[in-house]
């Protein structure tokens, strides 16, 4: 990886910085607003792992802690979802800007949240994605649950999870 890149959790005054990479990251129906990162950083800034190159972010993972297995669509419009003594860590988007992908960027990013999520007691990590993006979780441990109930930005989703074996 670049040496000019360093990776952080987010403060709240990234939340600009970061509804850009999610806007060049997602189609508008999938996107979070800016107002959206604003109040998840409000509750859950330590849960935004943000990639900057240069000063410049290229690259985050975020998501809210639960107690709920199960990510699903009211996760996204609620902040107030985050418990963080909760089980599960959540992952809502993998972001990277086009210009730095196929770089690890997003692979770094995802290894720093679970390396967190087990530093911190979770049960493991819940995420969903696109068909075509299984085999690339697949990669880090995360195990296919199959068709999510949710149907965010009108997709089609499949859950993945990583559950920690803890002893």
């Amino acid at each position: 990886m670049n040496e000019n890149r360093l990776i952080r959790t987010a403060a709240r005054t990234d939340a600009e910085a970061l509804a850009r990479v999610e806007a060049e990251c997602f189609p508008p129906r999938e996107a979070a607003t800016r107002e959206q990162i604003a109040q998840r950083l409000n509750r859950y800034a330590d849960h935004f792992w943000v990639m900057e190159e240069d000063g410049r972010i290229i690259s985050f993972v975020d998501g809210p802690v639960t107690a709920e297995p199960d990510l699903t669509d009211d996760m996204f419009a609620d902040a107030s979802v985050h418990r963080e003594d909760g089980a599960w860590q959540m992952i809502f988007g993998v972001n990277t800007v086009p210009a730095c992908r196929r770089q690890g960027c997003a692979g770094a990013l995802i290894r720093r949240a679970i390396a967190d999520a087990r530093a911190q007691g979770r049960r493991g990590l819940v995420l969903t994605c696109k068909e075509r993006l299984i085999p690339w979780y697949a990669g880090f441990g995360f195990v296919n649950e199959g068709l999510s109930a949710s149907v965010h930005g009108g997709e089609v989703w499949y859950q993945m999870r990583l559950a920690f074996n803890h002893q």
